[in-house]
């Protein structure tokens, strides 16, 4: 586990926190690859069901280390292709692997590639005073950890070719406006809202919430016939499952259910 992670485990959220504060919560290559251990750690842990992922001091993160694209810049094509596949792309493919909720709570700047894990993540809360920029062009560089991606299927390509091209931050109710934010919550409110809802995700039947996910990112990229195959397939999984009884038996008895993910 590298020092610059802090993580926990409390009511079946578990919590990764960037914590390199005095460089921003930028990450070096030892973070990633100790970052996407924890992932795959809580990705098969049954004690877990929700992931958030926020950082330390007053960034969220500013991607990855300016201090090293000297030392980037002065490598080989193939280097640099194999470096970013073999490295901060596996942290975004791992992220998108977890079929459990993973939440986004951006607790400061972002910016570049730090903007880059909020948007692979499911779901984004901001805290008020967030500001978020993608600075790749300023940077002479280009999206390379899944931005171009994800930011367009957020804000439409107008809007991402807009903020990728300027390079201009913008403030958490702009990013609530336009749909890369979920919420927005007061600074010192972020973290105690952003832990009540994971317990309540956390609270609800697993099974159901990660075949949701993984139709619902399967149904984007494929058309309404294969989309609707892919739910009535996976529709007996569910109906047959304990946590679907569960939920019968709760709702006639009128009490809340308890869910075991089976």
């Amino acid at each position: 586990m590298s020092q610059f992670l802090l993580s926990e485990v409390v009511d079946k959220v578990a919590t990764i926190r960037l914590n390199r504060p005095e460089k921003l919560n930028a990450f070096t290559d030892d973070m990633i690859a100790a970052w996407i251990d924890l992932l795959e750690r809580y990705r098969t842990a049954d004690d877990v069901h929700v992931i958030v992922i926020t950082g330390s001091g007053r960034a969220f993160s500013t991607g990855g280390d300016v201090g090293k694209f000297a030392d980037y810049a002065a490598n080989t094509a193939a280097g640099i292709k194999a470096r970013l596949t073999e490295n901060v792309q596996r942290l975004v493919l791992k992220v998108r692997e977890i079929d459990k909720p993973v939440i986004a709570a951006v607790n400061g700047l972002a910016t570049g590639g730090g903007v880059d894990v909020a948007l692979m993540c499911d779901v984004r809360f901001a805290a008020r005073s967030a500001r978020l920029a993608e600075t790749y062009v300023r940077m002479g560089l280009i999206p390379g950890a899944g931005g171009a991606y994800f930011l367009p299927r957020l804000v439409g390509a107008a809007k991402a070719l807009e903020l990728f091209w300027s390079s201009e931050p913008i403030g958490a109710e702009e990013a609530l406006r336009i749909g890369l934010v979920n919420r927005v919550f007061d600074d010192d409110r972020l973290a105690e809202e952003t832990q009540a809802f994971a317990r309540k995700l956390a609270q609800g039947a697993p099974l159901a919430m990660r075949l949701v996910k993984k139709i619902l990112y399967q149904g984007l990229e494929s058309d309404l016939r294969a989309a609707l195959d892919l739910a009535a397939s996976n529709m007996p999984v569910v109906r047959m499952s304990e946590d679907h009884k569960e939920a019968v038996a709760a709702f006639r008895e009128k009490r809340e259910p308890v869910f075991t993910g089976r």
